[in-house]
């Protein structure tokens, strides 16, 4: 069938922010003296939202108030260098405006905080897509199926005619909560085998693919 709306995740899907993810989690940890991680050990950490990512990333014992320093250390130095190296990953740009010219509402959800969506969207993709949700305080988190409904609420389109689009295991889990098809991308911040294990079901290993798969 062909869908009504593409509901993407961000992170992994449609951008590689994972430099610069890695770059703001080790500088927060830095000023607190705490041990930082490579690059690849924070692609394994990433996707539950950036509560989440720094709680994992702070040692075990690490009190309440310094946590909650080093989350605000992360956001503030995030915010300001959320584009220094991110970048679209190959072919999603002409993916979108497939998608768009055959007649496929375009959505965003994440669970990196709301802030930080409005600028990535702005510079990256501006016009491209009707609707991008970042994770809010009155919302519940990704794999909760609450703020993809509500984006597709947004754009007046049914959870059974959208399908989700995602590279990670919680990806997975929100298509299922959501009751929604999953299409799991293979170029993001997981590797077939994880998806696999996670109960993927369809793999796409280009963006041509995506959209075919999309519009098939």
């Amino acid at each position: 069938m062909s869908y009504k709306a593409a509901v993407f995740d961000l992170d992994g899907t449609l951008l590689n922010t994972i430099v610069d993810l890695a770059w703001a989690t080790n500088y927060a940890l830095e000023q607190f003296n705490m041990p930082t991680y490579t690059v690849d050990e924070v692609r394994q950490m990433v996707g539950n939202g950036v509560a989440k990512l720094i709680r994992d990333a702070v040692p075990k014992g690490t009190d309440d108030a310094t946590y909650q320093r080093v989350l605000a250390c992360f956001k503030e130095h995030y915010a300001d260098h959320s584009l220094d190296n991110t970048a679209p990953y190959p072919g999603i740009l002409d993916a979108v405006d497939t998608l768009r010219a055959a007649g496929v509402k375009c959505a965003v959800v994440s669970n990196k905080p709301d802030f930080a969506i409005a600028d990535l969207m702005s510079n990256f993709f501006p016009g491209r897509f009707d609707f991008a949700l970042g994770q809010r305080d009155e919302l519940k988190r990704k794999p909760d199926a609450e703020p993809v409904h509500y984006a597709l609420a947004q754009i007046g389109v049914d959870p059974q005619d959208a399908v989700y689009i995602g590279d990670s295991e919680v990806d997975v889990a929100t298509a299922h909560n959501s009751g929604m098809p999953c299409i799991s991308v293979t170029w993001g911040f997981r590797d077939k085998e994880t998806l696999l294990a996670a109960g993927a079901t369809t793999l796409c290993n280009t963006a041509e693919e995506m959209v075919q798969e999309i519009l098939k």
